[in-house]
């Protein structure tokens, strides 16, 4: 089991990555949806099953429900290239302490689609952050503890800062994730950018194809170096990458990395939010920003994002060879950080 340090605010520093972006990151539409009664979803021997479905704002999105319904919400985000499944030990844990556990697809992934065709398969930051409160919108959840990684603690980042009276506290796997096109343009040190080889990729049409041919084979290329000391089998990875044949998966990563370079626009309804995005706000939640020891995806240094906190916070480095998918590869220590902050408010 791997160990918990509290606190720790010094140790597995990566020098160089100024952006706070992990590897792989308009309230109004339509809120009805056809299953929004529905608490269907339970874990069984193929993981979580996202069957329950709910139109909210931009999408129709499909997410795995656990735990009694007046109990206190929790959702939880993936992030690129996972999917629910990240989350599959997690959810059980923490609906078995009587909370309520919400579990979506992002834009792009497994069983959320798009109400439109015309809507445009936008990646940017603040998009997925309106797609979380609209989906609480839709689920007449007024107020919850988030929690992600990755793209989905950039999104659970996003919602705390900007709509704090949404998030009743923010579990946070590397930090302080809020970024920007002005600082995407500025160039790092060359170790920096190498970390970042995926982002050029996809800047490249051939990149673009090789994504779409080789789905699959990228995502587990990811997997291995993002968490090098992770043995996981091909039963789990084939759970998660059946998330990955979406028919807007491409489209929503390649735009998601190359808006984070400007290389690409986003969409004016969403300029609002980014100008705010822009100025790297503080969070006035309670917050736990959580690290493993053996990251192998780029990710910031605890001190340089501490300060963004103004809460109660603590930082919490989770040893034992543990990467970037720590919901995943240490479970019980999430699951942990999410029932603690949940108890502080």
């Amino acid at each position: 089991m791997p160990n918990l340090e509290t606190g720790n605010l010094t140790r597995r520093s990566v020098g160089g990555v100024a952006l706070g972006l992990t590897v792989a990151g308009i309230l109004a539409g339509r809120t009805a949806g056809a299953d929004q009664g529905k608490k269907a979803v339970r874990q069984n021997s193929h993981g979580l099953v996202a069957d329950g479905r709910i139109d909210a704002g931009d999408l129709n999105v499909g997410y795995a429900d656990l735990g009694p319904r007046n109990g206190s919400p929790v959702i939880l985000f993936h992030g690129w290239p996972y999917d629910i499944n990240a989350f599959a030990e997690v959810a059980p844990l923490l609906a078995d302490q009587g909370h309520r556990v919400i579990v979506p697809h992002l834009r792009g992934y497994g069983s959320t689609t798009f109400l439109s065709d015309s809507t445009m398969r936008n990646g940017q930051q603040s998009a997925l952050a309106v797609d979380a409160v609209k989906l609480m919108d839709a689920l007449k959840i007024d107020k919850a503890t988030l929690a992600g990684f990755d793209w989905g603690a950039r999104t659970a980042d996003i919602v705390a800062a900007l709509w704090p009276e949404r998030c009743k506290g923010l579990v946070s796997v590397s930090g302080y994730l809020i970024g920007n096109q002005a600082a995407g343009k500025a160039p790092l040190p060359p170790s920096a950018e190498l970390q970042w080889w995926y982002q050029f990729y996809f800047a490249t049409d051939r990149g673009r194809d090789g994504y779409e041919k080789y789905t699959n084979d990228f995502a587990k290329l990811i997997w291995r170096l993002a968490s090098p000391q992770w043995k996981f089998d091909d039963a789990t990875f084939e759970r998660s990458a059946a998330a990955f044949a979406n028919l807007d998966h491409v489209a929503i990563v390649v735009h998601n990395y190359r808006w984070r370079l400007g290389l690409t626009e986003g969409e004016t309804r969403f300029d609002e939010f980014e100008t705010k995005l822009a100025s790297a706000p503080e969070i006035h939640v309670p917050s736990i920003t959580m690290e493993g020891d053996a990251n192998g995806a780029p990710h910031p240094d605890p001190k340089a994002y501490a300060g963004k906190f103004k809460a109660k916070y603590e930082h919490r480095l989770i040893s034992g060879g543990i990467g970037h998918n720590i919901p995943q590869e240490a479970p019980e220590a999430f699951a942990k950080a999410v029932d603690d902050v949940n108890s502080w408010a």
